[in-house]
């Protein structure tokens, strides 16, 4: 397959990020300090200083800065967190009786999932009795999700319009596309998301739990972006404990090697 590589952002120095298979980098993201091995957004071209309130996206706005030119355009590129990460198959149930450890599901770069396919993202969480607009309200006590459909041209608001009125969301701005694709990505969601930030800004609304609304935003905006390719799939993914986090743990084993460490994940939603 062609090249691969998935951006790990985080805004600590975490130790287990250090134990990953290879094609995962560390990604140092906001204003903290970061060892000489990591990547680091305040090198380059950056918005560092949107960080806080763009959370994953000011370092999707770095690598697509600073490092498209080690890729070419069908290579793979994508963006996991510091305690999430993507798992090699889509799991219905959680593996409760499973010998297997972590490391061991981690998504593989020879996963046949990179054939045929122009996108992966994580599994949807489905809602019930309430749409992607009623979800956001009722998180956020905010409007901002119907009036960032403003700042989209007529056509490309109708479609996001659509996506939102739906009831599907694949959350945590957590993708994986071909570097053709990133591109066109960026191109159209950052502009957007200035014009979002701008409002909140203007408005009054970045304080509090939704400080971050930008990177809520945006979260919708990758589920929607992305959803509409034919080639598509979707993954599980891990959320990670204290235990498999800490620099204590990480200092003497890689927790995540243990022998029945994949029990009780993936990481699943119901709503």
């Amino acid at each position: 397959m062609n090249k691969l590589k998935i951006y790990c952002t985080s805004v600590v120095y975490r130790k287990i990020l250090d134990k990953l298979p290879e094609y995962l980098t560390p990604l140092g993201v906001g204003e903290g300090q970061f060892p000489k091995h990591w990547l680091d957004e305040k090198n380059g071209e950056n918005i560092v200083e949107r960080n806080t309130f763009y959370g994953e996206h000011s370092g999707i706005y770095w690598v697509w800065k600073n490092q498209l030119k080690e890729f070419d355009a069908d290579d793979w590129i994508g963006f996991c967190h510091y305690r999430k990460f993507w798992l090699n198959e889509e799991f219905t149930k959680k593996q409760k009786f499973s010998f297997d450890n972590l490391y061991a599901n981690l998504l593989k770069n020879e996963n046949n999932i990179f054939l045929n396919n122009d996108a992966i993202l994580v599994q949807p969480i489905i809602y019930s009795n309430k749409n992607l607009f009623q979800d956001f309200q009722d998180t956020h006590k905010s409007n901002i999700l119907e009036k960032s459909l403003n700042f989209l041209e007529i056509n490309q608001k109708k479609k996001f319009q659509a996506h939102l009125n739906a009831n599907k969301l694949y959350g945590l701005n957590m993708f994986i596309t071909k570097v053709k694709h990133f591109e066109h990505y960026c191109e159209n969601v950052f502009p957007w998301l200035d014009e979002c930030y701008n409002y909140c800004e203007k408005n009054n609304l970045l304080k509090d739990y939704n400080i971050r609304l930008p990177s809520f935003l945006s979260e919708r905006f990758v589920s929607y972006w992305f959803s509409q390719f034919d080639k598509k799939v979707t993954l599980s993914y891990v959320r990670l404990g204290n235990f498999f986090l800490s620099d204590r743990v990480n200092s003497i084993i890689n927790p995540l090697k243990l022998p029945f460490s994949m029990h009780m994940y993936p990481t699943l939603h119901k709503y």
